[in-house]
């Protein structure tokens, strides 16, 4: 069998399931399980596979298939420029998300601060800490951290970033955190988890396959948002600023629960790029 014939019999499977980016993730898919460039899949494509070849193809199809994503089977997802390692236990990182990073390192370029110090709540990956440091100087970092399995991705990256020296990890939950110890940051940044439990919403494979743990929460979804902000107002300096992904109903929630506190400057929910409320932001 034909290279052309596997990935356009994987492509048409992908799109009979419904799934949005159908060619897309048979390339992904197919170059990851033959080892080769997705540009190597149209140059190599009237190139006959050996059998251990198409079982391999045949594996990762299967796989996503039964709805498993696709970062998790190829082990890695993009963000903000960089590559991510990921696996079951760790939410993927959404585009989304990158819209604390960019407002974070924003803040961190206008105010000039020195030797800025970032906190990261949540941190899973690591994404939205590191891709801060990677886009800002002289900038250190506390990631914290509660699943074992999410731990072992968030090491895995500072590694791979090269980060070590810039960071701090905690294995640790948001509530449990030694506060005295930690000093105070200029930026305090989060992905909580912010879903309703019974939100009807959600898509059947994200519950079936990522970890619930980062994903619901109590309180129609705000119950972490509110405690976790609740433990900032301590950590976080003068003239500092605090980033949370919320909710796409939850923007007038979140901006009541800051502006009540009585302690910024500046309460805005910023929206997505489907005009969807999708960051709280606080400068103090």
């Amino acid at each position: 069998m034909k290279l052309k014939e596997v990935f356009e019999k994987s492509v048409q499977f992908f799109k009979d399931k419904k799934f949005e980016t159908a060619r897309l993730d048979a390339e992904l898919l197919i170059s990851h399980a033959l080892k080769i460039e997705r540009i190597q899949l149209y140059i190599r494509y009237d190139q006959p596979l050996k059998e251990d070849e198409i079982s391999a193809c045949r594996e990762v199809v299967r796989r996503r298939g039964q709805g498993e994503p696709v970062a998790y089977i190829i082990g890695e997802k993009g963000f903000f420029g960089e590559i991510y390692k990921v696996g079951a236990g760790v939410l993927i990182p959404r585009p989304e998300t990158e819209i604390i990073v960019e407002e974070a390192i924003a803040f961190l370029k206008k105010a000039s601060v020195e030797n800025p110090r970032v906190l990261d709540l949540g941190a899973g990956t690591g994404c939205i800490g590191f891709s801060i440091l990677k886009n800002t100087v002289d900038t250190s970092l506390v990631s914290v951290e509660k699943s074992n399995e999410a731990f072992v991705y968030l090491e895995q990256n500072k590694q791979n970033l090269a980060l070590q020296d810039r960071t701090q990890t905690v294995l640790s939950a948001v509530e449990e955190l030694p506060v005295a110890e930690l000093g105070k940051f200029d930026v305090i940044a989060s992905n909580p988890p912010y879903i309703a439990e019974n939100d009807p919403n959600v898509e059947e494979n994200v519950r079936k396959f990522e970890p619930s743990s980062a994903l619901f929460a109590k309180d129609e979804g705000l119950a972490l948002i509110k405690s976790w902000f609740a433990l900032t107002q301590t950590l976080l300096k003068p003239h500092g600023i605090i980033l949370f992904e919320i909710g796409s109903t939850q923007g007038e929630s979140a901006k009541t629960m800051a502006e009540l506190t009585k302690a910024f400057s500046e309460v805005q929910i910023i929206k997505d790029l489907s005009g969807l409320d999708r960051t709280l932001k606080c400068v103090r």
